[in-house]
């Protein structure tokens, strides 16, 4: 099992950030790299949360989403072709007083088959690096999605 933790800046809201994260209409992928428009499925949405199929490159997961609270979104793995047991993410975000967010975000990856082992394996050691370009990415989106209009 891999446990990655990133600690990043950005300079939207928490509210902006969830609303994005929660956003699962067409064009995901311009947001969330790793989420392919064509994986993408909504079984149940409500206020607070989510039943989300998503993925890409031949990995996909079902997702539970709770953004009950208003600084912290927990996504529960249900079902996946290469992750069981305790995987997830979760999302913290914390505001600070310059108006930015603190985001404290913790990925669980616990493989349910040699495919996952493998990958969750990889995750651990080398693959950070290509999590946290895909956070940065994501970061980078965000931002520009919410930029202010000039007037």
């Amino acid at each position: 099992m891999a446990t990655i933790r990133f600690t990043e800046r950005t300079l939207v809201t928490p509210e902006q950030f969830v609303a994005c994260l929660t956003d699962f209409s067409p064009g995901r992928r311009e947001l969330f790299p790793n989420s392919a428009d064509e994986s993408l499925r909504v079984h149940e949405e409500g206020a607070d949360h989510a039943d989300v199929t998503e993925g890409s490159g031949g990995i996909w997961e079902r997702l539970r989403y709770d953004w009950s609270d208003p600084h912290r979104v927990v996504m529960t793995t249900t079902d996946s072709n290469v992750w069981g047991g305790a995987s997830g993410h979760t999302y913290t975000l914390t505001p600070l007083p310059d108006g930015s967010t603190r985001l404290d975000i913790v990925v669980v990856r616990e493989g349910r088959n040699l495919k996952g082992r493998l990958v969750a394996l990889l995750l651990g050691t080398v693959g950070k690096g290509v999590l946290e370009k895909a956070l940065k990415t994501t970061i980078r989106a965000v931002e520009a999605r919410n930029r202010p209009v000039a007037r």
